[in-house]
């Protein structure tokens, strides 16, 4: 998993001469009318609005040359087009956690950050809804309550189950405490050994997967990532473990899954999938002991109070000359 850092160097702040008024800052910000709900704007920063759904040949270019941080709009598909008209650039928020693919198209000598802690809550209660889905049967009770059936059975629980957290970061971390408050037993699994924390390296997968209930990913999509969950990994599971991908869709591998969860010896439970997204006849739609949502864990409406409050602290700290923050090393 790539690191990440806490701070970054900023853009330089240039000093005035003779004492005049430090030079003003652009920032190009997705939401209007911050500076009602939070205050005022640093007096050095010039606030410019684009939220990715208006045209972009509609900015003035006269704005856009001088823009040296820009927030990017969360969830447009599309927004990175607007990085050429930025020649000023110096430094790129997402408010995405992961920014794989921003790498490819970000400019030389620009700084990214990344919207580390932003989802942590939305990601981890919709990944607790999935694993209590899938282990109270919910899907069969909807189905039932639709076709006007009342045929009750037992069902799997959460309590008690050993529950491995694999990409254990800040949305792991959320999400033991949710499993915890369930009585559940957390095995943390991340890149490297945490002993101080007591986090197992993803080396030692192999022996700890024939001892969890559950696999939960919450893993970025990188070249050590892509397909890191695979046949063997599936294999290693106990008969009727259920695997839940909150991360990246491309972790997981899909064939493979799907011939286990076919045979009925897994179940799964995916907001992300590979591919996505997800065809209208793809057969993992189909799969028994499957239950699919459209990758939305992360945009509940805890993001966007979460969001203001990044956005307007990083505004503030690059009009002063400071420190970023959650500079991204992945490079």
């Amino acid at each position: 998993m790539p690191e990440r850092q806490e701070d970054a160097a900023p853009a330089p702040r240039t000093p005035a001469p003779g004492g005049a008024p430090a030079p003003s800052v652009d920032v190009l910000l997705p939401y209007p009318d911050l500076d009602v709900r939070h205050g005022p704007w640093p007096s050095r920063a010039r606030v410019h609005v684009w939220d990715g759904l208006t045209p972009e040949r509609e900015l003035p270019a006269r704005d856009l040359d001088r823009v040296g941080l820009w927030v990017m709009p969360y969830a447009v598909p599309g927004a990175e087009k607007l990085l050429p008209r930025l020649p000023a650039l110096r430094a790129v928020q997402s408010l995405s956690a992961g920014v794989e693919k921003l790498l490819p198209v970000l400019p030389d000598g620009v700084a990214l950050h990344n919207g580390r802690g932003l989802h942590d809550a939305s990601t981890a209660e919709h990944a607790l809804g999935l694993i209590l889905a899938a282990q109270r049967d919910l899907p069969r009770w909807i189905a039932d309550q639709q076709q006007g059936r009342w045929e009750p059975h037992f069902t799997r629980s959460l309590a008690d189950c050993r529950v491995a957290v694999i990409g254990y970061g800040s949305i792991g971390a959320a999400l033991e405490q949710r499993l915890l408050a369930c009585e559940a037993e957390v095995v943390r699994v991340a890149r490297r050994a945490r002993p101080e924390e007591n986090v197992h390296p993803v080396g030692h997968l192999p022996g700890l997967l024939p001892t969890v209930d559950i696999a939960v990913l919450v893993l970025p999509e990188t070249p050590a990532t892509t397909g890191m969950f695979g046949e063997e990994e599936l294999a290693a599971l106990p008969d009727g473990a259920l695997v839940v991908n909150v991360g990246r869709g491309r972790t997981l591998d899909t064939e493979a899954l799907l011939a286990e969860t076919r045979a009925g010896r897994l179940r799964a439970a995916l907001d992300v999938t590979d591919p996505e997204p997800l065809p209208a006849g793809h057969p993992l739609r189909e799969a028994p002991g499957v239950l699919i949502t459209p990758h939305v864990a992360g945009g509940s409406a805890a993001f966007r109070p979460r969001a203001e409050r990044l956005i307007v602290e990083q505004v503030r700290r690059y009009a002063a000359g400071e420190p970023l923050l959650y500079a991204f090393r992945g490079r």
